[in-house]
């Protein structure tokens, strides 16, 4: 990837850089504080959503990044999702909702695979454009997907590039020309389908659960609840050293737990849920009978309490007075104004008990976020929790009584998915809804005759084009020419099938051949010769395969006619069978198409539903055969 090589060895990362569109000239330091002041502008418009959201690993987080090789001073970030995909589409939509609220700035967005977003849309991507000349061409401007397309017709060779574009020459093109970029519906309708429904798609990823957890890590909760990610995650990565800190449960005692409602993800949840672990018994941690009614909420108490130790255990206690130092900075004064003016405590109070929330998240926020991460004020999750601690009250009986009076947990049922609710996420992609399409075997057969007559190369095999897609020219007097050399002038005694019969057998018979040629009076016989030879060699091969089964594995046509018509007797089939065995004089054709579909049907039927060669074949030609409900 050109705007980071690094991204390459992390895996799970979502890469996103902003650039400046146009791109006046002007003086690097007056560059930096232009992008810095973006950084406050849209860090703070989109508090609101971010400051609530629970990330798997890592944050969305923009910083300023100097200009290096061809890429302009821009601003971005790289975060590392891990499990949890949604993270990376919550950031495609910011980077959209971002270059819509700024319209003069340009974003690109790709990933450990690449970019992404083509993969999101390889339905319906134009043909010429690959993996090896897409670098550089896509991006949101102004709120739409663009793509940089290569030059159609001369005139346009003078502006567009016909290689990858370098970052500088994409961005004075969607400065000169911004609207002639926007790609097709169909791309944007499958890259926008996924990030429809944010931001109201956060809430919906939250799911509630009741936990039997220590005072410590519930106050610590209440005042950051994004830091049950990181404890997911270091009770989920853990290895023997980390237990080795859980035996005596210094910081995190279980004398002084109580029940309170805690916050995940639905990733989060599920990993958390589907750990099979059982306590130290040194460590004080008990779990009821599962037949007991809050089993669950103790288990899960249990498994973020050690969580929460393995953090603390690998970090130091910092003084508070650091936080204190970031909080006093001007950068910081100019993102809470920022944040008044965007309605962020909505109307609360200053002093009272909401806003004072949104203020504590405001400032974790800001601390994870806006100020740079290798700065010696950045603190680690474990040094957060430990620094929460020393500054929190403990209120042991107010804890115990908002216990009693705790909101209902979610339904975890989603946690199990039935075959029909597969089925129901199945027919949801593209291509796949069966009541808006109509089969036909005959495009079946014809598909595949089509594919057939395809060349394979080492990049592939070619699938069939329509002919709009494709310019067809034919020389007709050479074709009749090339068949003149091969068959002679009587070409038309032969049909389709001989043909390539002929083919064959004159390899088999090179010695008389080459004995022709060598005399040249001969040359005119060599089609009547060849025409017996190859007559004689298929009598042959009939009389073999007469007194054997492979023809009765083919469907003729004679036997498709009678089935159509009143059946023969017992009698009359019996007579046939003995006069056809007599003289092996039925040479009734063979039904290819209902061959080949009846083929297609037994060897997708032997998928059960998974991927194989007769679907992928028929897919990748545009047939989706429907699901086989012979077998209920």
């Amino acid at each position: 990837m050109e705007g980071d090589p690094r991204l390459a060895t992390v895996e799970d990362a979502v890469q996103y850089q902003l650039f400046l569109v146009p791109r006046e000239p002007c003086d690097p330091e007056q560059r930096r504080d232009v992008l810095q002041q973006y950084i406050e502008r849209i860090v703070a418009h989109f508090a609101p959503v971010l400051v609530s959201y629970i990330w798997q690993n890592q944050p969305f987080n923009l910083k300023y990044k100097p200009a290096k090789g061809g890429i302009p001073a821009h601003i971005g970030g790289v975060t590392k999702f891990g499990d949890n995909i949604e993270d990376e589409w919550f950031i495609v939509y910011l980077i959209q909702q971002i270059t819509k609220k700024f319209p003069e700035l340009a974003a690109r967005v790709d990933d450990n695979d690449g970019e992404f977003l083509l993969i999101e849309a390889a339905d319906f991507l134009p043909k010429w454009l690959k993996p090896e000349n897409s670098a550089n061409r896509v991006f949101f401007h102004q709120g739409e997907l663009c793509i940089i397309p290569q030059p159609k017709t001369p005139g346009e060779e003078s502006w567009l590039p016909a290689t990858s574009p370098t970052i500088l020459q994409a961005l004075m093109l969607l400065s000169a020309h911004p609207k002639e970029f926007l790609t097709t519906k169909s791309v944007r309708t499958a890259v926008y389908k996924r990030i429809s429904g944010y931001p109201e798609k956060v809430k919906a990823s939250f799911h509630q659960a009741h936990c039997y957890l220590p005072a410590g890590i519930v106050m610590v909760l209440k005042h950051r609840p994004a830091l049950v990610a990181a404890a997911v995650q270091a009770f989920y990565l853990r290895d023997p050293i980390d237990l080795q800190a859980c035996r005596p449960f210094k910081i995190f005692s279980p004398d002084t737990c109580v029940m309170t409602s805690v916050t995940f993800t639905k990733c989060l949840y599920a990993q958390v849920m589907q750990q099979k672990f059982v306590p130290d018994r040194r460590s004080g941690y008990t779990l009821p009978s599962p037949a007991h009614h809050q089993y669950k909420a103790h288990e899960l108490g249990m498994k973020l309490a050690h969580g929460f130790e393995i953090l603390c255990s690998k970090c130091n206690a910092v003084s508070p007075d650091s936080k204190r130092q970031v909080l006093n900075t001007p950068l910081w004064a100019g993102f809470l104004n920022n944040l008044k003016k965007n309605n962020y405590f909505k109307g609360e109070l200053e002093g009272s008990a909401k806003y004072l929330e949104q203020l504590h998240m405001a400032e974790s926020y800001f601390q994870r976020s806006v100020i740079k991460p290798e700065s010696s004020v950045a603190m680690s999750p474990g040094e957060e929790v430990l620094t929460l601690l020393q500054t929190l009250p403990l209120n042991l009986d107010e804890l115990e009584k908002e216990a009693a009076d705790l909101p209902p947990e979610d339904d975890d049922s989603w946690l199990e998915i039935s075959p029909d609710a597969l089925d129901q996420i199945l027919s949801d992609v593209p291509g796949r809804n069966e009541e808006d399409q109509k089969y036909d075997l005959t495009e079946v057969t014809e598909s595949m005759k089509a594919f057939i007559s395809k060349v394979s190369t080492h990049e592939g095999a070619e699938t069939p084009w329509s002919p709009a897609e494709a310019c067809v020219t034919f020389d007709v007097d050479s074709f009749t020419n090339a068949l003149d050399r091969i068959l002679g002038t009587d070409s038309e005694e032969l049909d389709s099938d001989d043909l390539d019969e002929e083919q064959q057998f004159e390899f088999l018979d090179s010695d008389e051949d080459l004995d022709c040629e060598a005399h040249g009076q001969q040359e005119k016989e060599l089609p009547d010769e060849t025409m017996g030879n190859l007559r004689s060699y298929m009598d042959e091969m009939d009389r073999e395969l007469t007194y054997t089964n492979v023809g009765k594995s083919f469907v003729t046509q004679r036997k498709t006619a009678s089935s159509a018509k009143e059946p023969l007797s017992q009698n009359a089939d019996c007579a046939l069978e003995d006069d056809s065995d007599a003289t092996y004089t039925d040479s009734t054709p063979v039904d290819v198409d209902l061959n080949l579909v009846t083929n297609l049907l037994e060897s997708y039927s032997a998928q059960a539903g998974l991927a194989g060669p007769a679907s992928n074949i028929l897919q990748s030609m545009g047939v989706h055969l429907p699901e086989n409900t012979d077998s209920r």
